[in-house]
């Protein structure tokens, strides 16, 4: 059995959206194009970590995305969540 076949092996296709492990799913966005969590079905090209793409992509990058490189800021820095750079602050990273 090809890996293809395996990641959407128990999917239907409903009037809403391809129906996967109990979740409507939409198809991916432009932005997803070149991410590895995509995979084909039915001619339709899906995300197999999350249902809607498209609001993943809302607010700026989706964090599940595999293509897309860490944001850096105006002065050149890569941007750290402050509560993760606290904690590696705490251990002497």
């Amino acid at each position: 059995m090809s890996a293809k076949a395996v990641s959407f092996a128990d999917a239907k296709m409903t009037e809403e959206g391809m129906l996967f492990n109990g979740f409507v799913c939409q198809p991916v966005v432009e932005q997803c194009q070149g991410c590895e969590r995509t995979d084909e079905f039915e001619g339709q090209t899906y995300c197999k970590s999350y249902a809607q793409p498209e609001a993943k992509w809302a607010l700026g990058a989706c964090n599940f995305a595999t293509h897309v490189k860490a944001t850096v800021d105006k002065s050149g820095e890569v941007k750290l969540n402050p509560l993760k750079a606290s904690k590696r602050a705490a251990r002497g990273r």
